[in-house]
């Protein structure tokens, strides 16, 4: 009966490996279900967030998640948009990504609401003048997109196609993906950069505070753009990471040189924004604030270090390496440049959360000092299990690289 699921003329694994692969991942998702159950059930006190440091682990790798599940709406962008046809190789896999990125998102904060029965409030209440108000209409917007987009995906399963409703239906989603391509590029703009401005406009936040360009502040569209660079990136990383573990080759080189180069040009304008918003902010926002910027980078742990490791080391180097083509070419560096992009999103939501509600906002204010507790750390690692249960479980019944059988069959000429 499993073989009978498996995409027709592609090789997989045994049924039996594939059920020792999923046990682990089956195993943290229950713990990390049960942290789930202690958190609703007996209240957020199992967690190490407080009145003052309400921003804990959850939101930071919530804002980091959303920042990655940006290829799925940008490689949409670029497909059905602007019409560049190599990105068709993986743009099952980046809808797949998107999917478990917002999905996973979205279930943490019905846990860091603590009382997801009423998380319907926000819908019939909603506070007009609030960022988090769009955020939330536009994050479950966007997951559904998402999950008509995945739709497709699924019914072409071998056995599905077999029955005509769904080949109808599979069809004529098909004729819609530009508009939710669309769609998706447009409520990924305005969340992605509502989250950035939230920060922005925390005057009581000195050093999250930024000036408005407009109507919004600059960490609105730094938000977007940084989301939009890093994208095409992890959509590289997840698929080099499927053909090393499935040990074949799933698109072709110049898929990754293409999303490589992508991702760097991208990255070369936000570093240079970032750079140019970070001295803006030395010179004049902060000293206006009554907090030298050195101030900021002499509390506790967080030194100039920080600052440098995401704008030079995570954030420069990477650009640099991505644009040019003869460091492109070398699949080593490509991969870890890429890598060293996402890690430099990673440290950005850091800074924009733990280290800003760590920091003092006035003068004679202590640092405060924050660690998750195992709680915090098993729900998030249930949502990396549950991401490599789906991915794993689509990649196998699924065809989420069109060119892998090609590719498979004239490795056999």
């Amino acid at each position: 009966m499993d073989k009978q699921l498996i995409p027709r003329g592609l090789r997989r694994t045994s049924f039996t490996n594939f059920l020792m692969w999923l046990v682990p991942w089956v195993l943290m998702l229950g713990v990390g279900l049960y942290a789930i159950y202690l958190c609703l059930a007996e209240g957020l006190f199992h967690t190490n967030m407080d009145n003052r440091f309400a921003f804990g682990l959850w939101i930071y790798l919530d804002l980091t998640v959303i920042a990655l599940g940006a290829g799925a709406f940008f490689t949409g962008f670029l497909l059905y948009i602007l019409r560049r046809d190599e990105l068709k190789s993986v743009i099952n896999s980046a809808v797949v990504v998107g999917l478990i990125c917002y999905s996973g998102a979205v279930a943490v904060l019905m846990v860091d609401v603590g009382q997801p029965l009423r998380a319907w409030f926000t819908f019939w209440h909603p506070n007009t003048h609030s960022m988090l108000t769009e955020v939330t209409f536009c994050l479950t917007v966007y997951l559904t997109v998402l999950l008509i987009e995945y739709l497709p995906i699924v019914l072409k399963n071998r056995k599905l196609r077999q029955i005509p409703r769904f080949m109808v239906f599979e069809f004529q989603l098909h004729k819609i993906m530009p508009v939710l391509a669309g769609v998706g590029t447009f409520l990924s703009f305005f969340h992605q950069g509502s989250l950035g401005g939230l920060y922005g406009v925390l005057q009581g936040r000195p050093f999250a505070y930024r000036e408005a360009l407009g109507i919004w502040p600059s960490t609105f569209f730094l938000f977007v753009l940084s989301a939009a660079a890093v994208g095409p990136s992890f959509v590289l990383l997840i698929t080099w990471l499927v053909q090393r573990i499935s040990r074949k080759q799933l698109v072709k080189p110049e898929v990754f040189r293409f999303l490589g180069k992508v991702s760097g040009i991208l990255l070369i304008v936000y570093i240079l924004l970032k750079a140019i918003d970070t001295l803006i902010w030395m010179n004049y926002t902060s000293p206006e604030s009554g907090f030298a910027a050195y101030m900021f980078y002499h509390a506790g742990s967080f030194g100039t270090w920080i600052l440098v490791l995401e704008l030079v080391v995570l954030g420069l180097v990477p650009a640099v390496l991505l644009v040019t083509p003869k460091m492109r070419a070398r699949p080593g560096v490509l991969v870890g440049a890429a890598l060293a992009a996402c890690c430099g999103i990673v440290v950005n939501r850091f800074v924009m959360t733990v280290q800003t509600l760590a920091l003092p906002t006035l003068p004679f204010d202590a640092v405060l000092s924050y660690s998750p507790s195992w709680e915090e750390i098993a729900t998030f690692l249930a949502v990396v299990a549950y991401g490599v249960l789906l991915y794993s479980l689509s990649y196998r019944y699924m065809t989420l690289f069109p060119q892998e059988r090609d590719l498979y069959q004239s490795s056999w000429r």
